[in-house]
């Protein structure tokens, strides 16, 4: 008790600024901490731990600068080879040497898929020995009906515009004669264009055809028959007019318009008639 007083005695007389002598050797009762009266002693601060160095990151990757709208591209992930597609083999085609034989082949042919959706086909009609052969491109419903060619509106305007150069279908007579076929045999499908691939299939008939009738002029009718003849895909408006020669007996042959694109189009008939004339000039030609 005694020390407790003593010490607190030598604070205030510290605070007041009175010196405090000590014996010499003395123990302190408790070490002297110069503070206000009243106030809290503070708590001695704890030693303050060595910094580690912070670790080096590696530096940050330059940004990828995209266009405006641009997204990244999506991850590349190698694939299998894919088997090599090569296309089936059309079935060879016999093509008999004479009349009998190739309408059996063209009535029971399988060689393109037109055969799946045709009611008959159309193998042609008219003399076998005519001077004058019409090509068109492919049968129609009525066509496809009937199993002959241009037998519709188109068919009776043809027969028209033959029978203005002296020519008949139904007439067997040499100078007067005519057949007519169409570059496939079967229709398409709604009336469409004939794929290359039909065409093909078709033309060893439409060569035969040829071959035995021995025409002394082709007349292919309108653009489709045209650029199948000619292997062509030009306008029939740059086809009409010149002089062709087809196969290799070089039979020569003309382009003119489908009677069909006549009766949409009947201002043209006025050229349609050029071409007519210019038919049976070359005919008259012909030796």
């Amino acid at each position: 008790m005694a020390d407790m007083d003593s010490a607190r005695r030598q604070r205030y007389l510290r605070l007041m600024g009175i010196d405090v002598w000590r014996l010499r050797g003395a123990e302190a009762a408790e070490p002297f901490v110069d503070v206000a009266p009243g106030a809290a002693e503070a708590p001695q601060p704890k030693a303050a731990r060595p910094e580690r160095p912070a670790p080096r990151l590696p530096p940050p990757a330059a940004p990828v600068r995209l266009a405006v709208g641009a997204r990244s591209a999506p991850p590349v992930i190698a694939a299998a080879p894919a088997a090599e597609h090569r296309p089936a083999a059309s079935p060879a085609i016999v093509v008999p040497s004479d009349w009998p034989g190739l309408r059996a082949a063209v009535k029971d042919c399988m060689a393109c898929k037109l055969c799946a959706t045709r009611s008959n086909t159309v193998f042609g009609v008219g003399s076998e020995t005519a001077p004058l052969m019409i090509v068109g491109e492919g049968p129609g419903a009525d066509e496809d009906a009937r199993g002959e060619p241009f037998v519709g509106r188109a068919g009776q305007l043809l027969d028209q515009m033959l029978k203005s150069i002296g020519r008949d279908r139904r007439r067997a007579d040499a100078a007067e004669a005519v057949f007519i076929a169409n570059v496939v045999k079967c229709r398409p499908p709604g009336n469409r264009d004939p794929e290359a691939d039909e065409v093909d299939a078709c033309r060893p008939y439409l060569d035969r055809q040829i071959e035995l009738v021995r025409p002394k002029l082709i007349v292919a009718l309108g653009r489709i028959a045209a650029q199948r003849l000619l292997n062509s895909d030009a306008p029939l408006s740059k086809l009409r007019g010149p002089l062709y020669h087809y196969g290799a007996r070089r039979t020569p042959l003309l382009v003119t318009y489908h009677p069909a694109y006549l009766l949409r189009s009947p201002r043209e008939k006025a050229k349609s008639w050029a071409d007519l004339k210019k038919i049976h000039q070359q005919l008259g030609a012909v030796p």
